[in-house]
């Protein structure tokens, strides 16, 4: 039985110690899972309370501006935050597929070729779904279908 993954002094990742695995530890065994599972959680609740924040800035800082280039800055500022949170809105929703590919024990794996795709890497972008081979291609790709 493998023994208890260690973690790596005096680097941190996002508040999370970068994962160093046992000596023998299987490739996304439950430590290896858990790790992942928690610095998602932890991702999604901060993007929530970003929400929330957005949420109060503009309730308490929508005025009804007599001025018309004051209302157009504030509408502007107001769209962009909107924006943005729309966008969170759509990781918040790749991190929860991404918590279920680990539940369901698909996490970690290219979903083009099948090869693992790496620690260091999911723990850059943990909602990676291909390897960084894969990933390179599909970007080629696609800068060759945009010409």
């Amino acid at each position: 039985m493998p023994t208890q993954a260690k973690q790596h002094p005096n680097q941190s990742l996002s508040g999370f110690e970068p994962y160093v695995p046992a000596e023998g530890e299987e490739y996304m065994g439950v430590p290896m899972r858990a790790h992942f599972t928690k610095i998602l959680n932890k991702w999604k609740q901060d993007l929530m309370q970003e929400v929330d924040r957005t949420v109060d800035h503009m309730k308490d800082e929508a005025a009804n501006f007599p001025d018309p280039a004051d209302r157009a800055s504030q509408e502007e500022e107001f769209s962009l935050e909107l924006r943005a949170r729309d966008r969170e809105r759509k990781l918040i929703k790749k991190i929860d597929k991404t918590l279920q590919l680990i539940e369901d024990e698909e996490y970690g794996w290219c979903e083009s070729c099948g090869i693992e795709i790496g620690i260091r890497r999911l723990e850059a972008r943990p909602t990676a779904d291909l390897c960084i081979d894969c990933k390179t291609l599909a970007e080629i790709k696609e800068k060759q279908v945009g010409k």
